[in-house]
């Protein structure tokens, strides 16, 4: 994990808008999100049915995904994001900060967990598992009172998860056993499409 904070993303599109959306995120969302100072590699992630999505966001620090340019921009969306953003569906956005982390890069296969509560894991040698290559335990910064930014408005307000693991490897059937091995949560099965940095 690059940095000790991250924005987490899932959501649903629509089928008859995918193509753009993967070309919105592609070639206007994920550039411009990295030129904002802090942030430090993204990654879009999609389901086997290609309906779902996970995007990834790691950032140097909370202050990166809480204050300045980056609340700036989520408030001032281009003319293109302003059409994007309604099409995000079941959406659950949390700004988090980096836990634990075991191992490191990125494999193409890719477990997220989300849990409403405190899971109390040790990640000490799952990336040493065979198939695994990274995993890393996210909890969510809460912020009470926070108003809505205009990108929250134009998806019509987010969910947000309170504590995530996200388990990257070569082998989906390898992420598939060890999240049928880690407490009850909300799991999600993703490979990877793109990833800047």
């Amino acid at each position: 994990m690059l940095g000790k904070a991250a924005v987490t993303i899932w959501c649903d599109v629509a089928s008859d808008v995918r193509t753009e959306f993967d070309d919105w995120h592609a070639h206007e969302h994920l550039p411009e999100r990295l030129s904002i100072p802090g942030f430090l590699r993204g990654s879009r992630w999609v389901s086997a049915d290609g309906g779902s999505y996970f995007m990834l966001y790691e950032a140097k620090d909370e202050t990166t995904i809480t204050t300045g340019p980056y609340l700036e921009r989520l408030n001032h969306p281009t003319a293109w994001s302003r059409k994007m953003m309604p099409h995000h569906r079941n959406m659950v956005r949390s700004l988090c900060r980096v836990v634990t982390t075991d191992g490191a890069g990125l494999g193409g296969a890719l477990l997220t967990v989300r849990f409403s509560f405190d899971p109390r894991l040790s990640l000490g040698g799952l990336a040493s598992r065979q198939g695994l290559i990274a995993a890393r335990l996210l909890e969510g910064i809460a912020q009470p009172g926070t108003p809505q930014t205009t990108e929250q408005k134009l998806r019509g307000g987010d969910a947000a998860a309170a504590w995530i693991v996200l388990a990257t490897g070569y082998d989906a059937d390898a992420l598939a056993g060890l999240a049928s091995a880690l407490p009850a949560g909300t799991p999600g099965f993703y490979r990877l499409a793109q990833v800047l940095a």
